[in-house]
């Protein structure tokens, strides 16, 4: 058995006999460094200060949140690391609940009732377990996705106890990379071992990505009908369905998902943005409703939330509700950067319906001066703000907002939602020439970076295309030939570590964007010649 004295515990339970209790247990197990924190709110803020070894948690902990998700909200925001331990204390009809359906699961359960030793053993197994995926955890959170592939593939040899574990790292580094087809492999490996249902998941997050979408869609629809309480393939089962436009049933199976677990926000908001993309005002309005008050008790309230929500109420002809919700965010969130934005965005809106102009469009001249302030800012908030613009006048305002969404969407959606907006003002013939003018922008990007390369002017191709990089960060021509040029330099200038690792996350990203792209295969032969004419050792995997 490991040593426990050096592990930090955070204790998360509401019932404070329980955590007294629990605190006691740990005591006995050598673990005396405990913090403990009485609700989701508090262990956030904590956690945030604070890196623990080891979080024990209740499954029940109030607020409308539970032990799941409140492990989903830490790893998803980045507030813990892989090393931190995460155990659930749960009853056993919690436990059949969970356990078979997270995608991202606790590293271990302690059903209750249990006694001292029990929880001492857990820890115990976890701790060991911890340590032997220590070394690729550090390599996961150093970004070195090729060394933490190469260190799962160590780890599946040197503790075979662990192979399903390590073959789990590995596909999700995969995914993560965007290297969709060597996923597939390590989760078809998988499912050869065992029928594990993450591992399903995990395939058809993978054909999602090389977009097969009827062979992804019938790989989950047959998980959520094996297992209704299956929440992540719900999630991606709508996924799925709204990336090949069924946008009815995407928001059906979200609001099936939410009817099983209604306190999951980001699972809410998705339901309640694509209902108000369908127009379906009534499903957004209660939804996003829903949102607004959950929020209130979350460490992970947006201030968007209430744009959303008064768009619906202004669609359902509610305006005293949404007067109502306005109110409330100047209340809780005027004072944060993004909420003075959205403050001043739901302001226009109401405004705007309410027929005074005036104050509307000084309500808007105020939102472009927050968004240009802030720089970072969501696509569909500058949609929104977009639309407010050309609804008051401010053509010319709504233009430069506009063409900033073309040149960073993430999506053709986006850019297709955008166009609808400015057709359906009459603005048709401005929306085709905004998209021709970005198209121009890149063009002459890519041939000054191209030109400076062909002078010889390597470093200065470099800075060209990173630059252009930065304007247009979700571009893949952008993207592909800055890979490019960081490539051409390494060819004539000699290896350079900084520049290969920064080739190889723009290659990743072109994949992620783009994995039919037909030019890609060839980019990623250039790079490994690259690295063998300079001897670059790199282990396959």
């Amino acid at each position: 058995m490991p040593d426990l004295s050096a592990v930090t515990a955070l204790v998360i339970e509401a019932n404070p006999n329980m955590r007294t209790q629990l605190r006691n247990m740990l005591g006995e197990s050598g673990v005396d460094k405990v913090q403990l924190a009485v609700s989701a709110g508090a262990a956030v803020r904590k956690l945030r200060e604070t890196r623990f070894d080891l979080i024990l948690c209740e499954y029940h902990i109030g607020d409308g949140q539970d032990g799941q998700h409140l492990l989903e909200d830490l790893r998803h925001n980045n507030i813990i690391p892989l090393a931190t331990l995460f155990i659930m204390v749960t009853g056993e009809r919690q436990y059949e609940k969970v356990v078979s359906a997270a995608e991202l699961a606790p590293n271990d359960y302690v059903l209750k009732p249990f006694a001292a030793d029990t929880l001492h053993i857990r820890i115990a197994r976890a701790v060991i377990k911890r340590d032997a995926l220590l070394p690729t955890y550090n390599l996961i959170d150093a970004g070195d996705i090729p060394g933490a592939l190469r260190e799962c593939i160590e780890g599946e040899h040197k503790h075979p106890q662990y192979l399903l574990d390590f073959l789990r790292l590995r596909a999700e580094l995969h995914i993560s990379a965007g290297e969709a087809d060597e996923a597939e492999k390590v989760y078809q490996q998988v499912l050869e071992l065992r029928a594990i249902p993450w591992a399903r998941l995990g395939l058809a997050k993978a054909l999602y990505m090389r977009q097969r979408y009827d062979d992804a869609e019938d790989l989950l629809t047959g998980l959520v009908e094996e297992n209704d309480q299956f929440l992540d393939a719900y999630d991606w089962l709508a996924r799925t369905r709204e990336a090949a436009g069924e946008m009815a049933k995407a928001r059906d199976i979200l609001a099936r998902a939410a009817a099983v677990s209604p306190n999951r926000l980001s699972r809410l908001r998705r339901l309640g943005a694509i209902a108000l993309e369908m127009d379906d005002s009534h499903t957004a309005e209660a939804v996003l409703g829903e949102v607004v008050r959950k929020g209130k008790y979350s460490d992970f309230r947006d201030p968007d939330d209430h744009v959303w929500l008064m768009q619906a109420q202004i669609g359902n002809g509610k305006l005293e509700e949404a007067a109502a919700t306005l109110r409330d965010l100047d209340r809780t969130m005027a004072s944060t950067e993004r909420g003075k934005l959205c403050t001043a965005l739901s302001s226009a809106m109401l405004h705007g319906k309410l027929g005074d102009r005036a104050k509307a469009k000084a309500a808007v001249e105020s939102a472009l001066t927050e968004s240009r302030r802030l720089g970072k800012v969501s696509l569909s908030l500058k949609q929104q703000l977009a639309q407010a613009c050309f609804d008051h006048g401010m053509e010319a305002d709504g233009s430069e907002v506009v063409l900033d969404i073309i040149r960073t969407a993430d999506t053709p959606r986006v850019v297709e939602n955008t166009r609808k907006m400015l057709d359906t003002r009459g603005y048709s013939n401005l929306a085709q020439e905004l998209e021709k003018q970005v198209h121009h922008e890149v063009r002459a990007l890519v041939a000054t970076g191209a030109e400076k390369a062909k002078a010889g002017d390597f470093d200065g191709a470099v800075d060209e295309m990173l630059s252009a990089v930065g304007k247009m960060p979700n571009n893949v021509h952008v993207l592909f030939n800055a890979a490019l040029a960081l490539l051409r330099h390494i060819e004539n200038r000699g290896w350079n570590e900084q520049y290969a690792d920064q080739a190889q996350r723009l290659i990743d990203r072109v994949r992620r964007q783009d994995p039919n792209n037909a030019r890609l295969p060839a980019l990623k032969d250039f790079h490994a010649t690259l690295k063998a004419k300079f001897g670059i050792r790199d282990i396959k995997v």
